[in-house]
């Protein structure tokens, strides 16, 4: 089977995307145990976003600020609307030489979901390999279908809830992604494109006149929402985050996905690693062994090592900057979207190196695993490969599992 013929099988995938090869016709094999070391520590991992989630919203504006939140989200970050933290989150790893480094954490709004959750199966099967992400999709169908109750039992309403899901409908990932995620809860739900929906003063309606109850925003970062103005001035997705508040609507993720979100939450908690602060010491054994030492500001790498400097709340690489340990830059990326706004500054270390099949042949690619974390459950991992920082020019890079020998 050829790459065309595999991913011609798969319905509603970009194996290209804009024109470019995307989707891979490889495989990275890892052992099962390897697997397992790379769920383990995103469960280890996640278990400290979430402790420390909980002193988040306990600090005062100035703190947050400081920690790159935009100032119109303020007000509604310490909204705990949900036993949940987040639903769905993904944790971005190095995994080099036997140890593994956190890059960051995508609490808020991670893309990757269809392509681990579906693709992967496919593409280790055309390989012969067995799929580490096999039961993945039913724990996510379950932990979704939590995540939907618990949302409208908040709204205390009686009924049957309108379950809505939204997302850019010109953007193929983003629409594509969340239409799996609505197939995979399989319950009665709607895609209402973002443009379409109607945000009223006294709640969110589709745009035949039926009132939202739970809209699934996977794709819509509140970064984003809270800028959005509608022609009469409006500022909508300030209203929306209200409506939220008010219990007129209730967003998944939910407000404290978006607490965990910004890279600045991986300095907070390095701080407080050094400081000896917070945390018992089981937990900063874990800090201690997977989270790269992360700042507010390049001072403690200056002569020490290399770094490297990203937004708060930047996706795909852009505006990262890879900084020698004398300050000099060495890589810049193109995109500078997010050059003005908090930025934190991390130990860079480098991603491991493999060589990659290509449509134009075999390439060395930088990779980076994604791990997929579920409500606190480690759940699907998967590959992108590509330059020195993976950006929206990565590819995806199945990963497989050697098949075990029954004879």
């Amino acid at each position: 089977m050829n790459r065309d013929a595999l991913f011609a099988q798969i319905p509603y995938f970009w194996p290209d995307l804009n024109e470019e090869e995307y989707a891979l016709y490889d495989c990275l094999v890892y052992s099962k145990e390897e697997v397992e070391r790379i769920r383990t520590a995103t469960r280890d991992v996640d278990m400290i976003f979430r402790k420390a989630n909980r002193l988040l919203r306990t600090l005062p504006d100035e703190t947050l600020r400081l920690l790159g939140y935009p100032e119109a989200s303020l007000p509604f970050l310490r909204d705990k609307a949900l036993p949940q933290e987040t639903i769905i989150g993904r944790y971005d790893w190095i995994v080099k030489d036997g140890a593994l480094k956190l890059m960051e954490f995508n609490a808020d709004t991670p893309t990757f979901i269809k392509e681990l959750f579906d693709v992967n199966r496919y593409v280790t099967t055309a390989f012969g390999l067995d799929d580490p992400n096999v039961g993945a999709t039913e724990l996510l169908r379950s932990e979704l279908r939590k995540a939907i109750i618990a949302a409208w039992q908040r709204l205390a309403k009686g009924g049957t809830p309108k379950i809505v899901f939204t997302a850019h409908d010109d953007n193929i990932e983003d629409k594509w992604t969340t239409r799996f995620l609505q197939e995979t809860l399989d319950l009665p739900s709607e895609f209402v494109a973002l443009h379409e929906l109607l945000v009223e003063r006294d709640g969110v309606y589709t745009p035949s006149g039926e009132r939202v109850d739970v809209l699934y925003r996977q794709t819509y970062p509140v970064e984003h929402l809270v800028d959005d103005v509608a022609p009469d001035g409006t500022q909508i997705g300030v209203r929306l985050l209200e409506l939220n508040e008010a219990k007129h609507v209730s967003l998944l993720n939910p407000l404290s996905a978006f607490l965990m979100q910004s890279k600045g939450v991986q300095a907070f908690i390095w701080e407080l690693y050094e400081n000896e602060m917070f945390f018992d010491e089981t937990e900063r054994a874990i800090i201690r062994t997977y989270f790269l030492p992360t700042y507010l500001e390049p001072d403690p790498f200056l002569n020490q090592s290399a770094y490297v400097q990203k937004p708060a709340f930047g996706r795909e690489g852009d505006s990262v900057i890879l900084y020698e340990k004398d300050g000099t830059p060495f890589h810049k990326e193109a995109l500078q979207t997010y050059a003005n706004e908090t930025a934190v500054f991390q130990r860079f270390d480098e991603l491991p190196v493999r060589k990659t099949n290509t449509v134009n042949g075999t390439i060395d690619t930088h990779y980076m695993i994604g791990c997929f974390c579920l409500n606190g459950r480690p759940s699907a991992l998967g590959a992108r490969a590509g330059s020195m920082i993976t950006n929206n020019q990565s590819y995806y890079l199945a990963i497989g599992t050697q098949k075990e020998n029954n004879s």
